[in-house]
């Protein structure tokens, strides 16, 4: 049991210790905030701390406080005489900057020292040990001015038998007192409902990661259940990309394709079936607004001048998803821009957008400069657009960034708890006279600990100096004259590089041209793959982001080849004759998507093979998903040769645009056709026939002549008289053989061997007259088989 007990407080305290690992910046905002000096001691103080629980929130005057943790030796060596104790101080913090500089300082910087106690137990290397701090409001002499909440430091240290600090954390408790002056704090929340890509085409997921995090304890159960136990209004933030992956796997059997290749069949998910249920119950009476489609980097697609992606993200054929996923359309019209950081061209196209119909920008406060001297900031202002002004809600960066940073783990979470309560009660203490607005947005893809977003929700309704409110109420209030910053150029840094882009535009070119060729309902659409592959979450993903780009390449590829010219192998096609026919064929492999494509044949020697021209009936082709088509191509030779043909597919009524690289085959001419080798042939062999006759007569006659018997060997050796000057009946005997000739036999030229198109059925033989050799291919049904003419 004890060891048990040992490995669960382990297990606890090393995410605590991971927390200060360095993270991969993706905004601009975050990327200016380097590691504080106490964050980097902590990091490398051989006592590593985790805190697990301050209690109560807040605190009263007559309030028992209690703070516990976890220590543990990350050294090799034995630690000796380690202790602990607590330090804090009685002056209440005055602004948020001395707020977020204590949290950031060490321990030691607070004057009072508390009580002390034992850690006995992380003298060994790798051990660890709970500890408790019992104390009070009194104790700590805690106390509160001009009825305002009051922040106080409190910290713990660990020092060694030297009494050197080998460890520390400091947090805050906050004090409420009996009677309160002030005017509570109007706060509202944006929930995001956002993931990184799970697809590539539409047909394929990449993982099946959305199972585990649509489960009750992953990462998208988690703010589900969190904000469907609440009565906390909330807006939420929510990308149509996940929605549809949801749908995708509720609907039926999916398919996974992991790295390697292998492909693997998923029946249809019940998780995904019950989130989206929970979804749609969780969010009643919310109002809710959508991001385009799998939530692009805008910022740097304006910058790319990528306008036609922005067009096609907002188009309601993708956005739509939400509305029948959830039953109604969105509430409210909210431009959140990357990061909440934009410069005037993106504002000005999610004005053009998003806000067309009203609304307003979701934006970090990073972005704007700080009201004049004395007047406290609030959350709502105007931005300048090309369609005028709109309004702006500017979301607290730093209580963003509280609640998203390091609050994967319970130790973290806590320590995420006790600063936001600082923070807010800050907010109401620096002007308890005024009344203040507030919103927070978390991370995009916000991953809390366990129970961390109901406890802030919570807290939310329930802190003192805290009223809850819909984001409308805080849109609708009066606007505070704020300055936008400029987009600093050195932020493209961090959106998606230029060659991501540039690779990601080349394959929504070639998705473009597929596209043109499809007939009737489109089916096979590459639209979404694009914007997926343009999503601002592969900022922190390079290298899944390449393997994305990769991927949707090769199905786009694949799945143009599937519209294709059928040729041989060997690409020759053999023309007996000065005229023919070529045979051509074309297929559609498409399993369920109709195409339309025109067929274009160009002959490479003009010269001496011209081509003839297909009726506009015959040249546009249009097949429905599996079938074929031939075609035959008028030609004309002027010589025997070999020729090359170019044969190419091209997008019907589009000047000329070619779809796919076309192929190119090898026409060999004779000159002669069949008929003419039978004639020519036949000629031949008559001609030889007399020759030799009238060959043999002559010599019979020189050989009479010599003997002096007057014969001629014209007529019968019998009596003799006058010809008629007409040779007799020939040489006697049955003549030569028809192999001495073999252009007498009908055959033509000899075949190279199987120069035919492959076809279904008849109909991909060539018609007659066409002056096309078949020889050597098999008979189809009805023919005989090739053999002499």
């Amino acid at each position: 049991m004890r060891r048990v007990r040992r490995a669960v407080a382990l297990a606890a305290l090393l995410p605590c210790i991971a927390m200060a690992a360095p993270v991969t910046l993706a905004s601009p905002a975050t990327a200016r905030a380097p590691e504080s000096p106490a964050a980097t001691a902590a990091r490398r103080a051989p006592v590593g701390l985790a805190l697990t629980k301050v209690s109560p929130k807040p605190v009263r005057e007559n309030s028992k406080i209690e703070i516990s943790g976890l220590a543990r030796n990350r050294t090799d060596d034995q630690l000796t005489g380690v202790t602990m104790r607590l330090r804090y101080s009685a002056r209440p913090v005055i602004s948020r900057g001395q707020l977020d500089q204590l949290a950031s300082g060490q321990p030691s910087q607070l004057p009072n020292i508390g009580p002390q106690l034992q850690l006995p137990r992380v003298a060994a290397p790798g051990t660890t040990q709970s500890w408790t701090f019992k104390t009070s409001t009194k104790a700590l002499g805690l106390r509160a001015t001009a009825g305002a909440p009051g922040v106080y430091p409190v910290g713990v240290e660990v020092l060694n038998s030297a009494q050197q600090v080998v460890g520390g954390l400091t947090t805050f408790v906050t004090f409420v007192p009996k009677r309160t002056h002030f005017e509570p704090v109007t706060i509202s929340w944006v929930w995001p409902l956002m993931d990184r890509m799970h697809r590539t085409n539409d047909q394929t997921f990449v993982d099946d990661q959305l199972n585990t995090d649509m489960a009750p304890g992953g990462r998208l159960g988690k703010l589900l259940g969190a904000a469907a136990g609440s009565g906390t209004p909330i807006t939420w933030a929510i990308d149509p990309a996940l929605l549809d992956d949801a749908q995708t796997m509720a609907s039926g059997d999916y398919t996974v394709k992991s790295s390697n290749g292998k492909s693997t069949k998923k029946e249809k998910s019940t998780v995904a079936t019950t989130w989206l249920a929970s979804l749609k119950a969780a969010s009643k009476g919310d109002p809710y607004f959508t991001v385009p489609y799998a939530d692009p980097d805008v910022v740097a697609l304006v910058r790319h001048k990528m306008w036609r992606d922005i067009n096609t993200a907002f188009d309601p054929r993708y956005t739509d998803v939400a509305t029948k996923s959830l039953g109604r359309a969105p509430d409210t019209h909210v431009a959140w821009p990357p990061y909440g950081m934009a410069g005037g061209g993106t504002i000005g196209q999610l004005a053009g957008h998003a806000l067309k119909n009203d609304g307003a920008f979701l934006m970090s406060s990073e972005q704007f400069e700080n009201p004049p001297q004395g007047t406290p900031a609030n959350a709502t202002t105007t931005v300048q657009t090309n369609s005028g002004k709109k309004t702006a809600l500017i979301y607290d960066e730093k209580l963003s960034e509280i609640v998203s940073k390091g609050t994967k783990t319970d130790a973290g979470a806590t320590l995420a708890e006790q600063r936001f309560l600082a923070e807010t009660a800050m907010i109401a203490a620096e002007t308890p006279s005024l009344p203040r607005t507030v919103v927070v947005a978390p991370d995009r893809h916000w991953n809390p600990a366990p129970g961390f977003a109901g406890k802030l929700l919570s807290y939310t309704k329930g802190a003192p100096w805290l009223r809850e409110a819909p984001l409308s109420r805080i849109s609708s209030a009066r606007p505070q004259d704020r300055l936008l910053k400029i987009y600093d150029d050195d932020y493209e840094a961090y959106e998606l590089s230029d060659a991501h882009l540039e690779q990601t535009r080349e394959i929504a070119r070639q998705a473009a041209t597929f596209r043109s060729i499809m007939t009737g309902n489109v089916v096979v659409s590459y639209d979404r793959a694009v914007l997926r592959l343009e999503s601002v979450s592969w900022r922190t993903m390079p290298g899944r982001a390449r393997g994305a780009r990769k991927t949707v390449a090769k199905e786009l590829s694949d799945d143009m080849n599937h519209v294709r010219i059928v040729t041989t192998k060997n690409k020759r096609v053999l023309m007996g004759g000065s005229t023919g026919k070529l045979p051509v064929l074309v297929e559609n492999r498409l399993t369920n998507q109709s195409v339309r494509v025109r067929l274009v044949a160009k002959s490479e020697n003009t010269a001496k093979l011209q081509l003839g021209q297909l009726d506009d009936e015959d040249a546009v082709i249009e097949l429905r998903p599996g079938e074929r088509a031939q075609r035959w191509i008028p030609a004309k030779a002027a010589g025997n040769g070999n020729f090359e043909v170019h044969l190419s597919l091209v997008i019907p009524d589009s000047g000329g645009r070619t779809f796919g690289g076309g192929e190119t085959i090898v026409v060999r001419t004779t000159g002669y056709g069949r008929l003419a080798l039978l004639i020519t042939g036949g000629g031949l062999a008559v001609l030889f026939v007399g020759v030799g006759v009238r060959a043999i007569r002559a010599r019979r006659r020189r050989k009479s002549e010599a003997a002096g018997d007057g014969s001629t060997g014209t007529g019968s050796s019998g009596t003799a008289g006058q010809g008629n000057g007409y040779p007799g009946p020939g040489f006697p005997g049955p003549g030569r053989s028809a192999a001495e000739f073999p252009g007498a036999t009908g055959t033509g030229l000899s075949d190279p061997g199987p120069e035919r198109f492959p076809g279904p059925g008849p109909a991909s033989g060539p018609p007659p007259g066409s002056g096309i050799s078949g020889a050597g291919r098999s008979p189809g049904p009805g023919q005989q088989p090739d053999g002499p003419a």
